[in-house]
């Protein structure tokens, strides 16, 4: 009897996909692959397979106790950690995927330049058919940062603003361990030392319960009126109304969003009427880029030899922790 694999996946090459024959040869399982409008198809498989590679509760859920490994094509994977029920079996492991950071550094280096340049202003100008031009703008260059998370996201922003001239990067991360790429990596139990002093500040945080409205009232309260929030990570770590208060009054300088809460965000919800505010409908990651699909699936394939072998998996996921 054979040992299969069910993958459900949208963005698989035929390149991709024999990559992941010759992996699954190697260790001894067989590969079956699905697009997601293949769902009951998919399901159907499922039911003799050890392994899930997908990114779809819903199909989690179809899985039978046998199932062994879900690997999450996803780098948040919170959504099965609150809800341990998606797993008929109890003991099943969970991977993630964090090969995001380039598209999303890349995201970021983008939207930071923005508010510098101070685009948001600048594009209401145009709007109005206006001509003003010399507004005071900064530069990435000897400016200084503080990265909220120090992951495969943070250490690719790092990374990038250290390459256009930043003077100082900052990180703050669980355990406060250095990290390559960072002048200095203090503990997130430290934020409030350093709020006070902040230009750019960019989360790249995990959705966990200690991370919900880690930014909230009273830490945005201690932001200095030229800083500047930028969020990746995930939404429910900035507590929403004060920030569009701060922004309104002018009591910050502005705000990039590419997460929020909650998503999608409603039509005649306040932040899209927010100021100097750059929003984006959560495409800081995505599958959109081929670097980041070729990255998910030799990610995926490495553990699976991994598995074959009978070694731990270098992804996996603690889900008492949420990462």
């Amino acid at each position: 009897m054979s040992r299969d694999i069910c993958i459900c996946q949208e963005f698989l090459t035929e390149a991709h996909r024999a990559k992941i024959r010759s992996a699954a040869d190697q260790a001894g399982l067989v590969p079956h692959f699905f697009t997601p409008d293949q769902f009951e198809e998919a399901a159907a498989c499922l039911q003799h397979c050890e392994i899930l590679y997908a990114h779809s509760p819903d199909l989690l859920r179809s899985a039978p106790a046998s199932l062994k490994w879900y690997c999450c094509s996803y780098a948040g994977v919170d959504p099965y950690c609150k809800d341990p029920s998606v797993f008929a079996n109890p003991d099943c492991m969970l991977t993630n995927s964090n090969g995001y950071g380039v598209t999303i550094a890349e995201h970021v280096v983008m939207v930071t330049l923005m508010l510098l340049r101070r685009m948001p202003e600048y594009e209401a100008v145009v709007r109005d058919r206006g001509w003003s031009n010399q507004l005071p703008i900064r530069s990435i260059r000897d400016n200084a940062f503080t990265l909220l998370g120090t992951g495969n996201i943070g250490v690719n922003v790092a990374q990038r603003l250290r390459g256009m001239g930043a003077a100082k990067i900052t990180g703050l991360s669980r355990s406060g361990q250095a990290v390559p790429g960072f002048d200095e990596v203090y503990p997130i139990s430290r934020l409030e030392e350093f709020l006070p002093s902040v230009k750019v500040l960019v989360m790249s945080l995990p959705g966990t319960p200690e991370t919900i409205h880690i930014l909230n009232r009273d830490r945005i309260a201690l932001l200095p009126p030229d800083a500047y929030i930028i969020n990746v990570g995930r939404g429910t770590a900035i507590e929403q109304e004060p920030l569009i208060e701060a922004l309104n009054s002018g009591r910050l300088a502005g705000a990039a969003l590419d997460v929020m809460d909650p998503e999608p965000l409603p039509p005649n919800h306040p932040l899209w009427n927010a100021r100097n505010l750059i929003l984006t409908p959560h495409v800081s990651g995505n599958m959109t880029l081929g670097y980041t699909c070729d990255v998910n699936v030799e990610m995926f394939c490495a553990d699976l030899l991994r598995y074959g072998r009978c070694e731990p998996l270098k992804n996996l996921v603690d889900r008492t922790r949420g990462y």
